[in-house]
This record gives structure tokens, sequence and C-alpha cells, in this order.
């Protein structure tokens, strides 16, 4: 008995919810969450790595946005599953549905910055053409979710920026 539920794996449900196109929906969060824990991985790498005079400033900006991203994270796989799909469950898939890279040294300070505004500037990119075809699919809870996610990463690029101007 034990094993026969256990034995169990999420698959596609078939939902009638009134959104047009659930797959497309499902293959585009899927994407915006992979974007997400790549972003807050590095974001926490960077916090961890940061030196320099604006250390403190940026070590504590950081660990604001990852502790933002981690629960928004798990709004975007939820709700993946809510449009009857699997979310990614493996680094490896994320990585292959991103369109972030990763970098295999530690950047200067400076560099940490300019990566960080890059993928967030990417990231809301990626949001805002997911919300709209959410929306044009009738999919208003998706769409809704992505444009408050949009309002964090465009904050979160100025906030950055502001740390690049001399």
């Amino acid at each position: 008995m034990t094993s026969e539920v256990l034995n169990m794996r999420p698959s596609v449900e078939d939902l009638e919810t009134g959104i047009d196109d659930r797959k497309m929906v499902a293959a585009d969060m899927s994407a915006c969450l992979s974007d997400s824990y790549l972003l807050m991985a590095k974001t926490q790498g960077y916090h961890w790595n940061v030196v320099g005079p604006l250390f403190h400033s940026i070590h504590v900006l950081t660990e604001e946005h990852y502790e933002n991203m981690f629960p928004a994270i798990d709004e975007l796989a939820e709700r993946i599953r809510a449009l009857g799909y699997p979310a990614p469950s493996s680094i490896t898939e994320m990585i292959s549905l991103s369109g972030l890279e990763e970098s295999a040294e530690i950047p200067t300070t400076e560099n940490m910055v300019k990566n960080l505004v890059s993928d967030h500037e990417k990231v809301a990119r990626r949001f805002r053409d997911a919300a709209q075809r959410a929306g044009d699919a009738g999919d208003v809870v998706t769409e809704d979710m992505l444009t408050a996610r949009i309002a964090f990463h465009e904050k979160a690029i100025w906030m950055l920026n502001a740390l690049l101007s001399s």
C-alpha cells in the first residue's frame, strides 16, 4: 500500500478554467520561474562575496532582493501546478529554460551590480512578454502575478543602477 501511494508523479491535468492556451502559459511560467530561481541564487552568491566601501549597502540590498524572490518563486511554481502542469524541479531543467547566464568566476563588485541590473532587465522583459500572452489567453491571474513581479524587478533595477551612479 505505501509503495503505491508513494509511486506517483505529477502529470498534465485537463482543466476547464477558461484559459485558452494553458500549455503556453505554463511554459512561459516555467521559464519565468527558472529565471527567477537562477537570479535569486546569483543574487545570494553576490551577497556572500561582495567587498569594498559599498559592502554594507550592497550586502543589505542583495539580501532584501533574494529574500523577496524566494517566496515569489514558490508562488510561480504553484501557479504552474494550478494551470495543470508540473513545475520545473531540477537545476539542470531550470538552466535550460532560463535566459540568464552563469559565470564561473566571482566578478568585481562593480560587475556584480552590473550583472544584476542586466539580469533584472532580462527578467522584467520576459515577465512582461509572458504577462501579455497570459492576458491574451484569458489568464488574468497569471497576468496579475507577473505584473506584480515586474514591479519588483523594475525597482531592483532602479536601486542597483543608483549604486553605479557617480
